[in-house]
């Protein structure tokens, strides 16, 4: 019955330990065997997130303990993956607000907790990392405390329950002078405060589809929380889209989960988390409703997306040659498919077929839909990220992010200059340990090209975090790059006697032995104009040796641009060039004839 379900989200910052958490969860729920061998952070399944270390998706699973069926999903940290935490907290009855006993609240933590105290839930507070060094727990709660006030918690969410934990060494405790070797406090908080799912078994039923997905064998799945009723495999129900439109159709599987496997049920009942099969055209925010009774359930609103980027056909010289879905077609079907199962998504066509406008919610949001296009062979060119404005009461509104900088207090000063004229304010400023926080509201199109400005001015030391913090007016003109480009003359074969002259110039993005063709960005101008060079002419050979001339070439390193990196440095008349195998700069128009058309059209 729904008295022995619980349905919690476990709701972080990034690196705060929430998949770490849900595995030491596992583990001594008895939902491994004891010889199994485990991966670690075994809920992220993504390739991307385990090469990055960072949850992309949500994920659901469920642990039985002391008669209790504890249904947990597993939440990004990211702000850019935001709209998944959001869909996400409509189906949990609690949350688990993980906070690091040394960095306490972060930008992340406030957005999350915020999306949480305002749909009425009240968190459990763990303080993770305790055995960590420089850990702090007491004086982290005191700033959960002061964070909760700041979000206007009402009494009963400021009454928070602590839990104190490990999730790496797996223990958790109340107090921190107890005792403990395993998580049994934590699981026992969770017994204690949270409230059983309310939900009705006996009333028609209603369904939330929060997450979609797509299995080999049984199509589109749908996973969602049954507010009321009960459902049955096998049984004809109604789909009440978004629109008011009602489809009806059967049940042709329905899945729950134990431990982390998905597995058949025969029916289920109000209060849990399941997945159902056999609707072509079920999407996010629909509802699953009784066949005879169709009643919709309110859907909880996502944030709008913040930053837009064109995704255009690759018209390169060397277009096709890496891709195998290269045509408008191709691009246009993969981000409609995109765009069914990722709510913070928006694509619009543009006046020219060729050009699909695709708005996310930051540039790790839509690099992460790039990178994953990439992967399954798509060859595309993507223009500079732009900012969304908004008109707001007559007046024109840009999008703002809280940012909150670590940083040495050798280096404070220059990340303070470095700010100003990207028209930052500061907040807030916090000492710990010769490390300084500095707390920032900023305008989004300040943080366009400034992390890796950031990273080489304190010498990768400094750590970066932002959340969307809400629109506020134009801001007025903020300066771009400052340095030109390195352009390729002509098509050709990089060569290292060419490369060696040109380093001089300024920073070289290629090796020797690369394929560029004309108007492909090389490198880095020392100076501020963009310079057209040849990168590909060979030494001329004669018989006369000279001692001086004749040295061997020694070529620095190039500095190879990853996608994210890529899309920071490029401006308004470049673009990045993607394909499976490689990630190339270049300019809009490759003739540079065109180019000084354009420049003075532009003039």
């Amino acid at each position: 019955m729904p008295q022995n379900i619980r349905n919690i989200a476990i709701i972080a910052h990034v690196d705060h330990g929430k998949t770490t958490l849900v595995d030491a969860m596992l583990k001594q729920s008895g939902v491994f065997r004891e010889n199994q061998v485990i991966t670690e952070r075994v809920m992220d399944s993504n390739d991307l997130e385990k090469e990055r270390g960072i949850t992309i998706l949500s994920k659901n699973l469920s642990i039985h303990h002391g008669g209790l069926k504890i249904n947990i999903v597993d939440t990004p940290g990211h702000a850019d993956f935001g709209g998944e935490v959001e869909r996400v907290l409509k189906m949990v009855d609690s949350v688990l607000l993980l906070v690091d006993a040394f960095d306490g609240p972060m930008p992340q933590t406030r957005f999350v907790l915020k999306k949480s105290l305002d749909l009425g839930i009240k968190p459990i507070v763990v303080i993770n990392k305790i055995d960590r060094p420089g850990a702090r727990p007491e004086k982290v709660v005191d700033m959960v405390f002061d964070l909760f006030c700041e979000l206007n918690a009402t009494e009963e969410q400021l009454d928070f329950p602590i839990v104190y934990a490990s999730a790496k060494q797996g223990f958790a405790k109340r107090e921190l002078d107890q005792e403990s070797a395993d998580l049994e406090p934590l699981f026992q908080m969770i017994a204690e405060r949270v409230a059983p799912p309310e939900a009705n078994p006996d009333a028609p039923l209603q369904m939330l589809v929060t997450s979609i997905a797509y299995n080999d064998y049984i199509g589109r799945i749908a996973t969602g929380k049954i507010f009321n009723g009960r459902i049955k495999a096998g049984e004809s129900v109604a789909l009440v889209q978004r629109d008011g439109k009602v489809i009806r159709g059967r049940i042709s599987k329905l899945l729950g989960y134990e431990g982390l496997k998905q597995v058949e049920l025969a029916d289920a009942i109000a209060g849990d988390i399941v997945t159902v099969a056999g609707f072509d055209d079920v999407g996010i925010g629909e509802t699953f409703a009784a066949a005879d009774k169709p009643e919709a359930l309110p859907y909880v609103a996502i944030d709008e997306p913040t930053l837009s980027m064109n995704f255009i056909v690759n018209s390169s010289p060397f277009a096709g040659r890496e891709g195998k879905w290269v045509t408008s077609r191709n691009i246009r079907d993969r981000l409609m498919k995109e765009l069914r199962t990722n709510v913070s998504l928006r694509v619009e066509d543009t006046s020219n077929t060729d050009t699909f406008k695709v708005s996310g919610r930051g540039e790790l949001h839509l690099s992460i839909l790039i990178e994953n296009m990439r992967r399954e062979g798509f060859e595309l060119a993507v223009s500079k990220p732009e900012v969304i404005f908004r008109e707001i009461e007559g007046e024109r509104c840009e999008p703002f992010e809280y940012l909150v900088i670590d940083v040495p207090e050798e280096h404070q000063g220059t990340v303070i200059e470095k700010l100003g004229p990207r028209k930052a304010e500061m907040v807030a400023m916090h000492s710990m340990d010769g490390v300084n926080r500095l707390e920032f509201v900023i305008p989004a199109r300040g943080l366009i090209g400034f992390r890796t400005e950031f990273m080489t001015d304190t010498r990768g030391t400094g750590v970066m975090n932002h959340t969307f913090h809400g629109y506020a007016p134009y801001k007025g003109p903020i300066p771009g790059r400052k340095n030109g480009v390195l352009i390729a003359m002509e098509a050709g074969e990089t060569v290292a006697y060419s490369l060696f002259g040109l380093q001089d110039r300024g920073i070289l993005f290629v090796p020797p032995g690369i394929e560029v063709y004309e108007g492909m960005i090389i490198g880095q101008h020392a100076k501020e104009n963009d310079l057209v060079v040849n990168a590909s002419r060979g030494k001329k050979l004669t018989n006369v040796r000279a001692s001086g001339s004749d040295d061997a070439i020694r070529l620095t390193p190039p500095r190879i641009l990853t996608l994210e990196q890529a899309l920071e440095y490029i401006d308004e008349d470049e673009l990045v060039e993607v394909t499976p195998k490689s990630i190339r700069l270049r300019k809009k128009h490759l003739d540079a004839n065109e180019r000084k058309k354009h420049e003075k059209k532009s003039k």
